[in-house]
């Protein structure tokens, strides 16, 4: 049975005019997600331009510059729920020019709804999307070949895009993904089935993400703690002597009586107590927050982790680093950055670029050195003290970083340790 308070994020993705704005409008307008204040706007708006019934691309286009072109061009995220789960979805830009955004948008993404026109098939941004979907290492991928009705509904059309999707999706590490023949301007197989297409058995769109098991996609192996504070209250008598640390567990599961090494000092101890807002609790998980005790009194500070002695990840300075730039100024040669990663922050450099990704081909370019906007690439990172990393492959958590400007602090990249 499904936990109704459970959240599932997704992103959606597609091409320009494949109809991502008009697929959340329909998944909003179906299942009742909209106040009526909002709807009637929307429908005023509508009239105003000439439409016969409601634009649903005008729940999501709320910039005013993507309703004058009809374009998504930021990260619009949007919340609904239904008696079964609670919603968070990242609307992202389809546009070359916008794949930070992109990977902004998905880089918490519990599933990825892709779009296909089905007259056009895969096409050069479908690809483009799925691969930073696979490089994020989102665990669900939905598929949704929009625009049957201007095929006449033709599951031939379906399964001609589910091959061409497949012959290319072989190459990715994705372990899920799905595939749904929809109309989202008629709403076939959005929130409700299609009674035009009949030769599809699968379950709706609405259907798939309420029920989409996703608990396992939480790495419960790997107990890792970044320490974010020390409590120390020294306030009440019963208090007087408490040093808990504090933070939000990034994977794993912690319990009383385990046997801990706190990283990068390599103390060990084991756990007195684990307390919550809410009282002492006999197990913890990712992602409560929580405060841990020590049976021993050890020196620890914001930025180290607590994780379990036999388990623990790589204590390191040189990191292989898949990198999106997030800025409109190029990566400075040499230059120092701060890193972040989960609670500890250190000083940093970009030693090498190993290659940088064609993200139209997928080709790798190993001779350019440069770093613009929008670049995915493959980078070496010197720290100037070790951090205790994963791979991104292993923990989306422990596994990435960003980059902020010193000068600036703006933040310009960000990262899937390799």
């Amino acid at each position: 049975m499904l936990d109704n308070n459970q959240l599932l994020r997704f992103t959606t993705a597609g091409s320009v005019d494949d109809g991502k704005s008009t697929l959340i409008g329909r998944l909003l307008y179906d299942s009742k997600s909209i106040f009526e204040d909002q709807l009637e706007a929307i429908e005023h708006t509508s009239k105003k331009k000439g439409h016969d019934g409601v634009d649903l691309a005008l729940f999501t286009d709320g910039l005013r510059d993507e309703r004058e072109q009809g374009i998504t061009i930021d990260v619009a995220y949007r919340y609904f729920t239904t008696p079964k789960r609670k919603f968070i979805i990242a609307d992202t830009p389809g546009h070359i020019q916008y794949t930070r955004n992109m990977v902004t948008g998905a880089s918490t993404a519990n599933a990825a709804i892709i779009l296909v026109d089905a007259r056009h098939g895969v096409i050069e941004q479908t690809r483009r999307h799925a691969f930073i979907a696979s490089l994020l290492q989102i665990p669900h991928i939905i598929v949704c070949i929009n625009k049957m009705d201007l095929v006449d509904f033709s599951e031939e059309a379906y399964e001609k895009v589910i091959n061409e999707f497949e012959e290319f999706s072989s190459k990715l590490l994705v372990r899920d993904i799905r595939f749904i023949p929809i109309s989202a301007l008629l709403g076939d197989n959005v929130v409700n089935r299609s009674k035009n297409m009949e030769w599809y058995q699968g379950a709706p769109l609405l259907h798939t993400l309420e029920t989409m098991h996703i608990s396992s996609d939480i790495n419960k192996v790997d107990a890792r703690f970044p320490v974010q504070t020390v409590l120390r209250p020294q306030s009440e008598d019963d208090n007087r002597d408490y040093r808990g640390y504090a933070g939000r567990i990034a994977s794993g599961v912690f319990r009383p009586g385990d046997e801990v090494t706190v990283m990068p000092s390599g103390f060990t101890s084991k756990i007195k107590s684990i307390d919550t807002f809410n009282g002492q609790v006999e197990e913890a998980f990712a992602p409560m927050s929580v405060s841990i005790t020590l049976e021993d009194d050890i020196d620890i500070s914001r930025g180290d982790m607590i994780v379990r002695s036999k388990n623990k990840p790589e204590s390191s300075q040189d990191l292989e680093v898949m990198l999106c730039w997030l800025n409109n100024s190029p990566a400075k040669p040499r230059a120092k950055y701060t890193i972040k990663h989960t609670s500890n922050d250190q000083t940093a450099m970009i030693n090498d670029v190993i290659y940088k990704i064609d993200i139209n081909t997928l080709d790798r370019n190993s001779t350019s050195k440069e770093i613009c906007m929008n670049d995915i690439c493959k980078v070496k990172i010197r720290t100037t003290k070790p951090l205790m990393i994963d791979s991104y492959r292993e923990n989306r958590t422990t596994g990435s970083i960003i980059l902020v400007d010193n000068m600036t602090n703006e933040t310009v990249a960000a990262g899937m340790i390799v």
